[in-house]
C-alpha cells in the first residue's frame, strides 16, 4: 500500500492557491468518520471543512473565496457522459451552449463561468496547468466568438476523483486565462480495487442514442505508490430538432423530385461522435525522506461530424446562381465550341429548369447537373488531445533551505485538430472538383516547467505564516498545417462567376496561411497566508509576468476570512488580473459561412489583426485583456446545515473577441484594388479580433446543504443559486451593437438547482430540480427575442444487487420540458425560414428529454 507525506505540505499547497483545495484531500471527502476526522487532523489537513449535496462535500467552509467541491460519483450520477454537461448540471454559475452550426464550436463546445468567454476560466488537472485546444470558436454565440479554451470533454469521469472550482479571480495566482476562476480536476489516485460501467441512453425523440464503457483500476506501484489507470470508449448519434428549410420547402413547391418535404435538409441538432477514446493514468511513488515523485498524463482522440447550411439549388451564389436566381451560372470548358445558353429561372418549375441544364451542350457546366436538390455540407473532424505530467516534490532536510518543501514539475500538452468537409465543392474547379475536402489541421503545443517552493515562518502570529514562491517558464505554439491543394486554390473558372474560392462552407488553409506560431514568458510568484488571530484568516499573493510579445504584467490578490462565531464568517477577497491573447488568436486568418441579416448565406473572411486589410479598417496589434475582481461572502456551517453567499464584481477592459462583420462591396473592392490588395474578388464580409470593449459582471451565488435522518434513511438537501448580470460599458462600431446585446442578454440572469438525495441500504436516488432565468433567444445570429423561463427535473434511481453490482435507470429533463421556440412573428421571415424549431442559446439545450440506464462492476 502507497504511503503519502502530505501533512505541512498540503496545508501549505492551500495557502498557495488561496483556498482551493489540492491533491491533499485524498480521502473520500464525504466519508468523515471520527477515525478520519482524527487522522486528518493530525495530518492538518482537516483544517479544510467541506460539506456537500447528496452525502459528498460541496464547498469548503473557512476558505476565504468561494469553492465548490464535487466528488467524482456526484458527477457520474448527471445522466450525460459529457464532463462539460456533468458540471454545469451542478454548478449554476457554469453555462455551455450547443451550437448547433457554428463551425469549429461544432467540434469543441465552449465552457462559461460566471458569463465569461471560455478561456476566462483557468483549467488545471491535479493542480497543473491544462493546455488550451487546438480549436478556435469562430461562431460562438457572441461571447464565445473567436475563443480558445481547454477541451474539458477529453477528461473522462472515472479518472476524477473530484472537481474543485474556484468562483473568484485567481490570475495573481496562476497567471492569464483566470479572470473568471479556476477549475481544477483531481485525478482517482486508489491503489487497489476499481470498476468497469456501461451506460446505454437516447433522447425522448428517439435519436442521439448513445453508448459507454468506462473503466478504473487502481493497483500498487511497489509497496510505496500507485498506478491509477483509467479508459473510456463511447459513441453518440446525431440528432435533429428542425423543419424544412424554406428554400427546400420551394424546392417541393416547385416540384423537385430530389427533395422530400419531410427530411430536412438542414439539421439543427446535436453532431454524430464517433470512436471517442479517452485514456487517463495518474501515478505516484513515495522516494522516502519526504520525498515523491508523480506522473499523469492522458490520450484522446475522437471523430466528430456535424450539419451546416443548406444550398440552395437555384439561388446559392457563386456555385448556382449570381443574380438572385433569375439564371444559373454556366461554365464553358471549351470556348472552341462556342457560347453556353442561358439557363433561365423565370419559369421556377423543376422541370422546365431540368430541361434546360439536359439540353446543355457537353461543353457547358452548371454544378445544378451534380446537385438538382441543392447541397449541405457536413464539416467536423478528428479532435486528439495528449498530455504528460512529471514532477517531484518534498522537504528539504539539511542546509539553510531545510524546512522548506518543493514541487519541480514540467508538463507538455499537445491538441490537434483536423478538419473535414464533405458533400461540397470548390466551384472554381468547375466539373474537376471533388466533393469531399481536408481543409487543413490546427496544432496547439504547451511546455511549461515550475519551481514551486513552501516553507512555513513563525512570525509571531496565531499560527506560522505560510510562504509560498516559485518560477514559471512556458512557451505555446500553434500550427496552421495547410489542407489539400484542392481545398484552397484558384480554378479555372473563377473568372466565370464559379468565385468562390476553396471548399465551399470551410475553404482549406492555404500554403500562404500556414505556419508555426511561438511565444515564450516566464513568471514568478510570491504568496503568503496566515492566521493572524484565532478569528482572522489573511492571504496576499503577488504575480509578475514577462512576455515576449507584449512585455510585463504584475497582478495581485488580497483575500480574508473573519470567523464571527463557531459557526459563522464573512470573507472578502478584491484582486487584478489579465488574459493574455493566444498565439492562435493573434495569427489565425480563414473563411467562414454565416447568415446576414436577411438570412442570405454570406462569406465572412477572418483576418489577422497583422494583416494589412483588416488594419485599414481598424485592426491593431492585440493587448491583454485587464480585469479587477471583488468578491464579498457569508459562511455558515453548523447544525447540519452549510451556507455560503458570496456577491462578486468583475471589471474587464479591452476585452478580446471578433469585431463585428464590415461589408465589402464592390466600391470598397476596388478600393482594395487600388490600393494593391489580391485576392479581393470573392470578399463580401470581413472581421478581425480585438480588444475593442469593456465589460462590468456581477452577481450572486448562494449554496445551501443540509443533511438529516428521513424515510429510515439518509436524506441531503442541496440549493445552488447564481445571478449574473453583464454589462458593457465601452464599445465602438468595431464590436457592434448586436454583440453588444449578445453579451448582455445571451446567457440567464438566473440558474439555480435543488436537489434531493436520499439513501438507504441498496437503493439510492436523487431528485434534481433546475431552473433557467429568462434569456435572449436568438436564431441563426440573426432572429433576437426574449425567451421565457423553464423548470426541468433529473431522476437517477440507483440499486445495489450486492457488494460488486449495481444497475442504475434515470432521466434528465425527466418530463421533456421543450426549450423556446423561435418566434418568427414582426421577423419578416417564413416560419419555416432556415428550418430550426428552438433557439440555439437554449441554456437547457435543443435535445429535450433524455433516459439512460447504467451498469456497474466494481471490485
Amino acid at each position: 500500500m502507497q504511503t503519502k507525506n502530505y501533512s505541512r505540505l498540503s496545508t501549505c499547497i492551500r495557502c498557495a492557491i488561496a483556498g482551493v483545495t489540492t491533491l491533499a484531500l485524498t480521502a473520500p471527502v464525504w466519508a468523515n468518520t471520527e477515525e478520519q476526522t482524527q487522522a486528518a487532523a493530525q495530518e492538518r489537513v482537516e483544517r479544510i471543512a467541506v460539506v456537500g449535496s447528496r452525502s459528498a462535500p460541496r464547498s469548503v467552509a473557512d476558505s476565504p473565496v468561494p469553492v465548490d467541491i464535487i466528488g467524482g460519483d456526484e458527477l457520474m450520477k448527471s445522466g450525460s457522459t459529457d464532463m462539460l454537461n456533468m458540471m454545469t448540471a451542478t454548478v449554476p454559475s457554469m453555462n455551455v451552449h450547443s451550437h448547433p452550426i457554428s463551425d469549429a464550436a461544432t467540434l469543441i463546445r465552449p465552457l462559461n463561468l460566471r458569463g465569461l468567454s471560455s478561456d476566462s476560466t483557468l483549467i488545471l488537472v491535479n493542480g497543473k496547468r491544462r493546455h488550451r485546444s487546438a480549436v478556435i470558436t469562430m461562431l460562438g454565440g457572441g461571447l464565445n466568438d473567436g475563443a480558445q479554451g481547454p477541451d474539458i470533454s477529453a477528461i473522462p469521469g472515472a479518472a476524477i476523483k473530484q472537481v474543485e472550482i474556484l468562483r473568484d479571480g485567481a490570475a495573481a495566482q496562476y497567471g492569464s486565462d483566470a479572470i473568471a476562476g479556476v477549475v481544477n480536476f483531481v485525478l482517482n489516485d486508489r491503489d487497489e480495487g476499481g470498476h468497469i460501467e456501461v451506460r446505454r441512453g437516447e433522447f425522448y425523440a428517439g435519436d442521439g442514442t448513445s453508448n459507454e464503457i468506462n473503466a478504473n483500476i487502481g493497483l500498487p506501484l511497489t509497496d510505496a505508490g500507485f498506478f491509477n489507470i483509467s479508459a473510456q470508449y463511447k459513441a453518440s448519434d446525431a440528432t435533429s430538432r428542425s423543419t424544412q428549410h424554406a428554400g427546400a420547402v420551394n424546392q417541393v413547391a416547385y416540384g423537385n423530385p430530389n427533395i422530400s418535404i419531410d427530411q430536412p435538409v438542414q439539421v439543427w441538432g446535436s453532431p454524430k461522435i464517433s470512436d471517442d477514446i479517452a485514456i487517463f493514468a495518474n501515478a505516484g511513488l513515495d522516494l522516502g525522506n519526504g520525498r515523491e515523485a508523480y506522473l499523469f498524463g492522458n490520450y484522446s482522440e475522437r471523430d466528430v461530424m456535424g450539419g451546416f447550411y443548406f444550398r440552395d439549388p437555384y439561388t446559392r451564389n457563386q456555385v448556382f446562381s449570381n443574380d438572385g436566381g433569375q439564371t444559373l451560372i454556366v461554365a464553358n470548358t471549351d470556348f472552341s465550341q462556342g457560347d453556353c445558353p442561358v439557363v433561365s429561372l423565370a419559369d421556377p418549375t423543376f422541370s422546365v429548369v431540368n430541361a434546360q441544364v439536359q439540353a446543355l451542350p457537353a461543353h457547358c457546366f452548371t454544378f445544378f447537373s451534380w446537385f438538382p436538390g441543392g447541397f449541405t455540407p457536413s464539416f467536423g473532424g478528428n479532435i486528439t488531445d495528449t498530455s504528460l505530467v512529471g514532477g517531484t516534490k518534498g522537504e528539504f532536510q539539511s542546509g539553510f533551505l531545510a524546512g522548506t518543501m518543493y514541487d519541480f514539475s514540467a508538463t507538455v500538452g499537445r491538441s490537434e485538430a483536423g478538419f473535414k468537409i464533405i458533400n461540397t465543392v470548390n466551384s472554381t474547379l468547375g466539373p474537376d472538383s471533388p466533393t469531399e475536402f481536408d481543409p487543413g489541421r490546427y496544432i496547439q503545443l504547451e511546455k511549461h516547467f515550475n519551481a514551486d517552493f513552501y516553507r512555513f515562518v513563525p512570525v509571531g502570529l496565531y499560527e506560522d505564516l505560510a510562504v509560498a514562491g516559485g518560477l514559471q517558464w512556458s512557451e505555446e505554439s500553434f500550427e496552421i498545417v495547410a489542407g489539400e491543394t484542392a481545398s484552397w486554390e484558384v480554378g479555372p473558372y473563377v473568372e466565370q462567376g464559379l468565385d468562390f474560392i476553396g471548399s465551399n462552407g470551410y475553404p482549406g488553409f492555404s500554403p500562404d496561411a500556414a505556419g508555426v506560431f511561438v511565444r515564450r514568458h516566464w513568471a514568478a510568484y510570491l504568496d503568503v497566508e496566515a492566521e493572524v488571530t484565532e478569528h482572522l484568516l489573511a492571504g496576499f499573493a503577488l504575480r509578475h509576468e514577462d512576455y515576449e510579445t507584449f512585455g510585463t504584467t504584475t497582478n495581485f490578490k488580497l483575500t480574508g476570512q473573519y470567523r464571527l462565531t463557531d459557526d459563522f464568517a464573512i470573507r472578502a477577497s478584491t484582486s487584478t488580473g489579465f488574459r493574455a491573447p493566444t498565439v492562435g488568436q493573434a495569427n489565425i486568418s480563414t473563411f467562414r459561412t454565416a447568415t446576414d441579416d436577411a438570412g442570405n448565406l454570406v462569406d465572412i473572411a477572418l483576418l489577422a489583426p497583422s494583416n494589412p486589410v483588416a488594419q485599414l479598417y481598424g485592426a491593431t496589434e492585440l493587448t491583454p485583456e485587464t480585469s479587477k475582481s471583488y468578491t464579498l461572502g457569508l459562511v455558515y456551517s453548523g447544525n447540519s446545515f452549510f451556507m455560503t453567499a458570496d456577491a462578486y464584481r468583475i471589471d474587464i477592459d479591452d476585452r478580446l473577441s471578433q469585431s463585428d462583420t464590415i461589408n465589402i462591396d464592390d466600391t470598397e473592392r476596388q478600393r482594395l484594388r487600388d490600393l494593391g490588395f489580391k485576392g479581393v474578388e470573392g470578399l463580401s464580409q470581413l472581421n478581425f479580433y480585438t480588444n475593442d470593449f469593456s465589460t462590468r459582471t456581477t452577481g450572486l451565488d448562494i449554496v445551501m446543504n443540509y443533511g438529516t435522518a428521513l424515510l429510515s434513511g439518509r436524506s441531503t438537501f442541496s440549493l445552488a443559486y447564481n445571478w449574473n448580470k453583464t454589462e458593457v460599458t465601452r464599445f465602438s462600431d468595431i464590436t457592434g451593437a448586436f454583440k453588444v446585446s449578445r453579451l448582455e442578454k445571451d446567457l440567464p440572469k438566473q440558474r439555480a438547482t435543488l436537489t434531493w438525495s436520499q439513501e438507504w441500504n441498496d437503493i439510492s436516488m436523487f431528485l434534481r430540480s433546475n431552473y433557467y432565468g429568462s434569456y435572449q433567444g436568438v436564431h441563426f445570429d440573426t432572429i433576437a427575442k426574449q425567451a421565457s423561463s423553464k423548470v426541468t427535473f433529473d431522476l437517477e434511481v440507483n440499486y445495489a444487487i450486492n457488494d460488486a453490482f449495481s444497475v442504475a435507470v434515470g432521466a434528465q429533463n425527466l418530463f421533456d420540458t421543450k426549450p423556446e421556440r423561435v418566434d418568427y412573428t414582426d421577423t419578416g421571415f417564413p416560419q419555416d425560414f432556415l428550418g430550426g424549431k428552438y433557439y440555439e442559446t437554449s441554456p437547457m439545450g435543443i435535445n429535450g428529454g433524455f433516459w439512460y440506464l447504467r451498469g456497474r462492476y466494481s471490485f
